[in-house]
């Protein structure tokens, strides 16, 4: 029952499923995802972690970036049902058409302007 609950609270949240929404379009950095919902890092940190904890997230590092991605599912169950279902839920909402149009605009060597 635990996982079940983790993974209800972790989508409870309307911003963590606008990252989920985000992260089923494209891998992204937390910087993309914080320019996109306008949070403060921290916030957008905690966040994935939450979602990371609950298996519907994973990460994995690229040059200077830790670039986050949609989980495979398999951690449990109840997270490969939600992430199976989330892919199409609120696609026809203009929020979330928005939201995905400002995430596909998003690219972390504008935002974070390193030198590589």
């Amino acid at each position: 029952m635990k996982k079940l609950i983790r993974v209800m609270k972790a989508v409870a949240d309307p911003g963590r499923v606008n990252i989920l929404k985000m992260l089923a379009a494209k891998e992204m950095c937390v910087c993309e995802i914080q320019a996109v919902l306008g949070l403060a890092q921290p916030t957008i940190s905690k966040h994935l972690k939450i979602l990371e904890d609950a298996g519907l997230v994973e990460s994995r590092k690229d040059k200077v970036w830790v670039n986050y991605r949609l989980a495979a599912g398999s951690e449990s169950e109840y997270a490969g049902v939600m992430l199976k279902n989330i892919k199409n839920w609120l696609n026809h909402s203009p929020e979330t058409v928005n939201l995905l149009q400002r995430a596909a605009q998003a690219k972390r060597e504008n935002i974070c302007k390193l030198k590589l």
